[in-house]
């Protein structure tokens, strides 16, 4: 591996600890993906900002980097969404203790680092300037767009990789950066017509629900769409993109809407989505019982999508009609805030009765449960995050129009608010069969780290992990039902999976467990993982991974094993092989 001289200055702490620590885990990251060199990037797009998603994890972290003089982000960097609007916290009915100090806290790190809090998940709405070059953006819905849409050329990164990188300006080449991996791996026909960009929000989101265990998705589901009206607005494609990036889609292609789909001679699967689909996604995703509050925007509303909802807005109040007790929260970003409110349509949303936030997202609000406990949204993001461990409330969904209808009408439904866990989950699919033979194989690991050993019992899957919302933040028990480990506790396993999924925060949850003492020993991946690599490069965690036999299939959970690492290599060998069914 050839490294730059500036990152070697970097890392021999010739520029500080901030960017020491920065260039220590960009060579992690290079060397775990296998990467020979290294790029210079344009812009960052960091995440990690709200105080619920990032948590302890990211507030002591950003406490361990601060008061470094030369710890200054080097190319321009944007900042993702905070999890309230400063200025309208006493609206939201916030119930969260010292929420505002500790997210004034955030928010104030980032700003010393030199980063732009632009407060946005939407960089590529009006955010930053030039979307063409290489980036290192870490909001997922944000990466599906401009590398499906734009000249942006980014690996769906962590809230950490994007910082590391912000902060040295280099990035390991690989993934997505090399022309070769930017192909097709799922054929997607679409039979039926999408009128509304709900509709595509839910195709995007019933893509990811179709993937199968033994797919090889090594950058993550990457879809060719036919069948798609030719005609598409801004609207539409951010609805798609965002759902398809809850499965850690970082780029799709449809026919006329993007550039042409490199040819490929054989797709990991081939689905269709038809009339029946989305009419079975729309009766399930329907609110069944009384709604308590109605979202938009997730991501952030762009001008379209608020102007949609002042209008049906307006038509409902030229009947004479209002929204009582605020039950419309439209989320959008400070830089479209100050168009809307140029052009009336604020002062349309707040005649009506609607809050009008900027700076946050539904997603990312510590909501109120002594007022709030069934949300409607547009957004099949929204509902995918609000449902999971994160909030864990029952989200339906609908399209803006009848959003708005509920928003004015509290007795559109009626009935008892539904309760999250009526709802069985479907299984997640998984390959693993147990094992009887001797296992003894070796691997990598990370040149930050030197030789070491640990042993204990093994926690296994072969179904990735989401650490935000599906693994508790303060117990570190795995919450995802449907999934092999749910019930699970991680603390001082070897854990090991495939790789980590869905938030790009995750890095940070992570974090905050190996802190409070509630993490792992020792973690085995099977995938290059920007999501947990992060975590085990700045805090030490033993790590293994490039085994040339898949240790997420040979090893049982309760298995005792030991793991060591000597001279680069690492080695994972059963001590005692776990005897239950």
């Amino acid at each position: 591996m050839e490294v730059p001289t500036e990152l070697l200055s970097m890392l021999q702490g010739e520029q500080g600890p901030t960017k020491q620590k920065a260039a220590r885990l960009v060579i992690d990251l290079a060397s775990t993906a296998n990467s020979k060199q290294f790029i210079r990037c344009d812009n960052s797009h960091v995440s990690g900002v709200s105080v619920i998603t990032g948590g302890h994890g990211l507030r002591r972290f950003l406490s361990d980097i601060s008061g470094d003089p030369l710890g200054k982000v080097v190319i321009p960097t944007t900042l993702n969404s905070a999890g309230c609007d400063l200025d309208k916290l006493e609206e939201m009915n916030i119930n969260y203790p010292e929420f505002l100090k500790y997210q004034f806290e955030i928010v104030e790190a980032y700003s010393e680092l030199g980063i732009d809090a632009t407060l946005s998940c939407t960089p590529y709405d009006r955010g930053i300037e030039s979307i063409e070059g290489f980036g290192s953006w870490a909001e997922s819905n944000a990466v599906c767009f401009s590398n499906s849409y734009t000249s942006l050329i980014t690996n769906r990164e962590s809230g950490l990789s994007a910082l590391a990188t912000a902060l040295t300006g280099w990035a390991p080449y690989w993934g997505l950066h090399i022309p070769e991996n930017r192909i097709p791996n799922i054929f997607v026909k679409v039979d039926c017509n999408l009128s509304d960009p709900t509709d595509w929000s839910i195709l995007g989101d019933w893509i990811g629900k179709q993937i199968m265990p033994d797919w090889k998705l090594p950058w993550g589901p990457m879809p060719y769409i036919v069948g798609l009206p030719k005609k598409i607005n801004f609207e539409m494609r951010k609805a798609l993109t965002a759902a398809a990036a809850n499965y850690g889609c970082p780029m799709l292609w449809i026919d006329d809407g993007t550039s042409d789909s490199p040819y490929v001679e054989e797709y990991q699967g081939e689905i269709t989505f038809g009339k029946e689909e989305l009419s079975l996604r729309y009766r399930e995703l329907s609110p069944k019982g009384i709604v308590d509050l109605v979202v938009i925007g997730c991501p952030q509303a762009s001008i379209g999508e608020a102007r949609s909802t002042a209008a049906a807005a307006r038509a409902r109040m030229e009947l004479g009609e209002k929204i009582t007790n605020k039950r419309l929260w439209l989320f959008t970003s400070g830089y479209n805030y100050e168009i809307l409110e140029a052009d009336g349509t604020i002062d349309i949303l707040e005649e009506a009765g609607a809050l009008i936030l900027k700076d946050t997202c539904p997603e990312v609000t510590p909501y109120n449960r002594d007022i709030y406990n069934h949300l409607l949204t547009n957004s099949l993001k929204a509902e995918h995050y609000l449902t999971s461990g994160l909030n864990r409330m029952p989200t339906s969904v609908a399209k803006i129009v009848d959003c708005v209808a509920h928003a004015f009408d509290d007795q559109l439904t009626i009935g008892p608010r539904p309760i999250l866990d009526s709802r069985k989950p479907k299984p997640i699919l998984s390959g693993k069969t147990k094992k009887i033979s001797s296992v003894d194989i070796y691997g990598k690991g990370v040149p930050s780290q030197s030789d070491w050993k640990v042993s204990g019992k093994a926690l296994v899957t072969d179904v990735p992990i989401t650490y935000l919302g599906y693994v508790n933040r303060d117990t570190g028990i795995i919450e995802e039902p449907g999934h092999p480990l749910d019930g699970n506790k991680i603390k001082d396993t070897i854990f090991i999976y495939p790789k980590g999924s869905g938030s790009t925060v995750a890095p940070f949850v992570l974090m905050g467990l190996i802190y409070t003492n509630q993490g792992p020993k020792a973690i085995v991946n099977t995938d290059v993982c920007p999501l947990t690599i992060p975590a085990i490069s700045l805090l030490n965690v033993p790590y293994a991974h490039g085994f040339s036999t898949d240790p997420t299939l040979e090893v049982n959970s309760g298995d005792e094993v030991e793991l060591s690492l000597s001279d680069g290599v690492t080695n994972l060998k059963i001590i005692n092989r776990n005897s239950e069914d």
